[in-house]
Formats: structure tokens, C-alpha cells, sequence
């Protein structure tokens, strides 16, 4: 059997290959957009992680298996064969929309912005949002430069609308009231 290792030493001078064969710099806008997907990716692991219900665990789960799906169809140069990449389609988009609306019917109503804290999963919840958001807006960069299939951009919005959601469920469970912006009053 032979020893797989993790280092190829091909992105030694600084360019890394796309799905498609094109080595492109590890600053390419793809990079960049299916990179920062990849962070996003790391931290709702993290939030997994936390001491939250079984249901958000699972459904966190499998927006991770998409957010995955959606770096692999990012990763995709021209000319890449896509009937052998994952599919991401309006279901996926559909499935984040029900899990928000069941969230929101829990909640009350919102009559503030809310500021990041009043418990650590919740908090972790804004940080997927405010990393989902930037991965949004990479996307949209690499969309006018290179075109993007539009449901990959509709997920990206829509997660970030999850997350916010998350964040404010998870605070309702554990009884913490939203962390309200008061405008310079404190």
C-alpha cells in the first residue's frame, strides 16, 4: 500500500489548479470565493459543535454538505464537465426558506437591529452570517467578472437570512433576550 500524502508541493510558486486542469494565482477570484465558502464551511462545523438542539446540528449538517456542493460548482473552471459535480438547486434554497420561516413563527417580532452576543452559540451563529455575507459578496465579484449560476448567489443570500435567523432562535431557546442596538444608548 502506498503512504498518501497531504503535501504535493504544487502550489509552491504560488498558483493552485482549478476543477478543469487551468492553474490559476491562489488569489484568482475562484480561489478567493470558493476559499472563503471553505472558512464558512469551517465555522458551521465549529457551531455544530456547541452545546445546541439535535435538529440544528443535523440541518446544519446538510447546509454544510451544500456549502460543499457550492465550492465544487465554484471550483469549476470552463470547460469542466458538470453533470459530474454535486447539484445545487432551488430545493436546497426552498429547504433554508422553510427552516427560517419555521424559526421565525417561534420568535418575536423584530423592531431593532440586533448586535452579535448574548450567548456563545448564538454569537458563532452571526459569525457563519457575517462570513456567508462576505462569501456573497466575493461571488457577486466573480459573477460580473466570469459569470456564476445564479442559484449558487440565491443560496449564498438566503443562507446569510438562515443564520441571522439561527442566531436569534438559538438565544430565544436559551431564554437570552435579543442583544438590541440602541443607537449610541447604552
Amino acid at each position: 500500500m502506498s503512504e498518501w500524502k497531504i503535501y504535493t508541493k504544487t502550489g509552491d510558486s504560488g498558483t493552485t489548479s482549478l476543477l478543469g486542469g487551468r492553474r490559476v494565482p491562489k488569489h484568482h477570484l475562484k480561489i478567493e470565493a470558493y476559499g472563503t465558502a471553505d472558512e464558512l464551511n469551517a465555522f458551521i462545523g465549529l457551531l455544530r459543535d456547541q452545546d445546541i438542539d439535535d435538529h440544528y446540528r443535523v440541518f446544519l449538517k446538510e447546509i454544510q454538505d451544500r456549502v460543499f456542493t457550492a465550492e465544487s460548482i465554484l471550483a469549476c473552471d470552463k470547460g469542466c464537465k458538470p453533470e459530474f459535480l454535486p447539484y445545487l438547486g432551488e430545493e436546497d434554497i426552498i429547504m433554508i426558506e422553510r427552516e427560517i420561516d419555521d424559526m421565525n413563527t417561534h420568535l418575536p417580532e423584530l423592531s431593532k437591529f440586533i448586535i452579535p452576543g448574548g450567548q456563545q452559540s448564538a454569537s458563532l451563529a452571526h459569525v457563519c452570517r457575517t462570513v456567508c455575507r462576505r462569501a456573497e459578496r466575493i461571488i457577486t465579484q466573480l459573477n460580473e467578472a466570469e459569470g456564476v449560476e445564479d442559484v449558487i448567489i440565491r443560496f449564498f443570500n438566503r443562507l446569510s437570512d438562515y443564520f441571522f435567523v439561527l442566531a436569534r432562535k438559538l438565544s430565544y431557546d436559551q431564554g437570552v433576550p435579543d442583544n438590541e442596538w440602541n443607537a449610541g444608548k447604552v
